[in-house]
């Protein structure tokens, strides 16, 4: 079943259908004023913080889904009909009301027709502003004049803080004070108070939100919600809507909206445009300045364009075409910008996030900076920085920095028992990703405080991760679980050991080797390569299972992961990570990847591990909190799959690379979307396995590990083409079947059109590059050989 389809031109992925299976968002805005949104208008806003900023209501996991939201109510004047601009909330039958949805970058276009009436609802957060406008286009497609009424409205939060708004009701009911100024709303919380809005740390304050229109009449208001909606009634049936008129309520305490009454009278064939903004300030001030500011329409649509541009420019990093469609409306649009709001909110918002995870989760946002480095390497760097003074003096890390409050050098550091013994390893894969994107070497060499006290070199902060991990070793030389591995779900004790991550310290050890020798840190290099054969060592007689390499140990010495086990017997990550960290013999590696295939793979992705949990005590591991084929306990791991295809493409298998990388992309269930029913365009958390009665269908969209880890892997490993210190490596391992696909690539500076044949289909081996008419030896481009705009032709055999 299909609901949409890709718009490349575009940029867009258009909804064509509003009864989705489940409600299909999108993002609006930055960092300082963030918006979600649903293809029926649903979502909410927040000012810097979704669990602390939050200034607008809406009900997660409710039913309705996704309401309230941002919404147009019509009422036509003579036939005493209404109506809703999207969908839901009124629904009407589909038989009689068209939508269609389409998703774009940071805005989101809703049109719809009923009863021969047009709408088109255009929402986005105009560049470096705190508010957001919703512009409206109202067309009459009849032969007879039209006289409507249009009612706004939005719900607002009684506290900004999450928690308070939804449970603290005996406290959050009597703060709320709405008022009207000059027909904008002022939507005010603890009025009497200073004004505090910027300090989130501090939830009670004098803050306030407002609410205009221009373009049309003021004509009626109401802020009252109990009173706009009535008794007994929902969002669907509003008794100020049915009246057809609105009352003038003023909000003290209870619960606040947003309604502004405007009336509309159209001739056959004509439209009328108005826009609402909505944002942080008071009516009086901030609102009044951005009314003033915005009397003209056709400014909306200037601010509108420049939001389009902007973010389409910050996509403009790499284009491919492939021989698959659905690869490249991925590849060109959807996975960056999954990836760039990933970027932006780390796990902190979105329709499932409600504000548990306020801040950069330090192992999340490091990883999620693979995603962006080639379409935003300064405000990456930026990003990068910050988290490498998330590291404390020990080498752990803070679990989460919040930009908002963090305080380098003199932040409190985690106790004992609270570090994460993965959270400095993914320094080592996104640290050298960095350098080699920009080229900046003397990165390694830049100073940067610790949270807590202290400071060092980039390359100190690696060496001290490193050590960090080396002194809190188990009982097998093998680095200690601590309160959790990436898998939090493993209840190793803080001395268990942690094979998936003696893989990560394998590979961190190995990384840092390369930049001393590059460095010319020779006593550096020494120190870590001693650490390495030990660890090696350790290793294989400790952690090879006679066919696949075991998970972990816990503090008592049993094992995860092994053929001894009744339960969770074969874990993914090991296998793929040996690889990647270069331990793996080459006959180790065929071997594991292949038990992989045969007892991993399904086809909606690889089992994270199998078999399920079931009777295994839970104070052992808690995958059993979790029904089997769900999340931590034998589901499809969206995060774990980039490694798996990252692991196919350095043992040359692309045609299986690239099956396993389809049985995760999104776009592959675009004409199966009652199977996955989450959005066809962005990664997941996890998808249902074979062990669940829900085979196949994913959940937590949006915000993941996965939007990096698929992007990364399609890039650099799939199509192949790899940022180096001193230039461009071309090695791509892809689907036999391919003979010829095409990427261009802004690089330092560079433009580069790089034109991969495979007249021979192969999966993998470059027998010629051409640069420029000339013929070079190797896969490595060097950037002094590059020109402005260069063309390269990579003959693969």
């Amino acid at each position: 079943m299909q609901f949409g389809y890709f718009d490349d031109e575009n940029k867009e992925y258009v909804i064509e259908r509003p009864d989705t299976p489940k409600s299909w968002s999108n993002y609006l805005g930055s960092t300082e004023y963030g918006a979600i949104i649903t293809n029926n208008a649903g979502g909410y806003s927040f000012y810097r913080s979704a669990a602390q900023g939050r200034f607008m209501r809406m009900r997660f996991n409710s039913i309705p889904m996704d309401q309230p939201g941002r919404y147009f109510y019509l009422y036509d004047r003579d036939r005493k009909d209404y109506w809703s601009a999207s969908w839901q909330p009124v629904g009407k039958p589909l038989d009689k009301y068209r939508s269609v949805c389409r998703h774009g970058t940071a805005y989101t276009i809703i049109e719809s027709e009923y009863d021969k009436i047009g709408t088109e609802s255009t929402y986005f957060v105009p560049l470096d502003r705190y508010f957001e406008c919703w512009l409206q286009k109202v067309t009459n497609k009849d032969k007879v004049k039209r006289r409507l009424r249009i009612f706004t409205f939005v719900e607002y939060a009684n506290n900004w803080y999450l928690w308070q708004d939804f449970i603290n009701l005996q406290y959050t009911q009597f703060i709320l004070k709405m008022s009207i100024v000059n027909n904008i709303i002022d939507h005010g919380i603890n009025v009497l108070l200073p004004d505090d809005s910027g300090d989130f740390q501090h939830h009670d304050g004098n803050r306030h939100t407002f609410f205009g229109v221009i373009g049309a009449d003021i004509t009626g208001y109401d802020t009252d919600r109990d009173i706009f909606l009535g008794n007994y009634r929902s969002y669907n049936n509003p008794e100020v809507v049915e009246n057809g008129q609105c009352t003038n309520s003023l909000a003290t305490g209870d619960n606040g909206c947003g309604v502004l009454q405007t009336d509309i009278d159209l001739e056959p064939g004509e439209f009328k445009e108005l826009a609402v903004f909505m944002g942080i300030g008071k009516a009086a001030v901030e609102g009044k300045k951005v009314i003033n500011e915005f009397q003209n329409i056709e400014k909306v649509h200037r601010e509108f364009n420049r939001v389009k541009q902007y973010w389409h420019s910050r996509l403009q990093g790499m284009h491919v075409k492939t021989p698959d469609a659905e690869f490249n409306s991925m590849t060109n649009m959807w996975s960056p910008f999954n990836c760039l709001m990933t970027y932006a909110w780390s796990r902190a918002a979105s329709l499932v996030y409600s504000g548990e995870r306020d801040g950069l989760g330090y192992r999340d946002t490091v990883q999620d900076l693979l995603g962006v480095l080639h379409t935003i390497p300064e405000d990456a760097g930026k990003r990068l920085e910050l988290m490498i003074t998330g590291q404390v003096s020990t080498g752990g890390a803070m679990p989460v920095v919040k930009p908002f409050a963090h305080n380098p050098g003199k932040e409190n550091p985690p106790q004992e028992q609270e570090y994460r013994s993965d959270d400095c390893m993914w320094l080592f894969n996104t640290i050298p990703a960095y350098v080699k994107e920009t080229g900046d070497t003397g990165f390694y060499d830049k100073v940067l405080p610790y949270a807590d006290k202290g400071k060092d070199t980039v390359l100190g902060h690696m060496k001290r991760a490193i050590e960090f991990n080396l002194q809190r070793s188990g009982a097998h030389g093998l680095p200690c679980g601590l309160y959790a591995d990436w898998n939090d779900c493993l209840e190793l004790g803080h001395n268990g050991e942690t094979v998936f991550v003696a893989f990560q310290l394998r590979y961190a050890l190995k990384t840092f080797i390369e930049i001393c020798d590059m460095l010319r840190r020779n006593d550096d290099s020494k120190w870590a390569q001693q650490h390495l054969q030990a660890l090696d060592k350790n290793l294989q007689e400790h952690a090879w299972d006679g066919e696949w390499f075991v998970r972990a140990y816990r503090y008592d010495g049993m094992k995860f992961g092994s053929k001894d086990n009744n339960e969770g017997s074969m874990w993914l990550n090991p296998q793929s990570w040996s690889v990647l960290s270069g331990h793996a013999s080459p006959e180790q590696a065929q071997k594991v990847m292949k038990v992989v295939n045969k007892r991993l793979a399904t086809d909606f992705g690889i089992m994270i591990v199998d078999p399920p949990y079931a009777k295994t005590d839970h104070k052992v591991v808690k995958a059993p909190l979790f029904n089997p084929g769900m999340k931590e306990n034998a589901s499809i791991f969206s995060h774990t799959q980039g490694w798996a295809v990252i692991a196919e493409t350095m043992l040359g298998h692309g045609d299986l690379a690239f099956k396993y990388y389809r049985t995760f992309m999104p776009a592959a269930y675009n004409t199966k979307a009652e199977i996955r029913q989450i959005e066809p365009y962005v990664n997941c958390q996890f998808t249902h396995s074979k062990y669940s009665p829900r085979f196949g269908a994913s959940r937590l969209p949006w915000l993941t590990g996965a939007a990096a880890w698929s992007y990364y892997s399609a890039t650099q490993y799939i199509l192949g083409v790899q940022p180096d210190y001193n230039g461009l490596k071309i090695d791509p391992c892809i689907p036999s079947s391919w003979k010829e696909y095409r990427v261009t690539r802004k690089f330092r500076n560079k433009n580069l059109t790089i034109t991969v044949k495979n007249d021979n289909g192969v999966q993998k081996g470059v027998q010629k590059i051409i640069l420029n008419d000339s013929e070079i030896k190797g896969q490595f481009i060097h950037i002094d050989d590059m020109k402005e705009n260069n063309d390269v032709i990579v003959l693969m055999g």
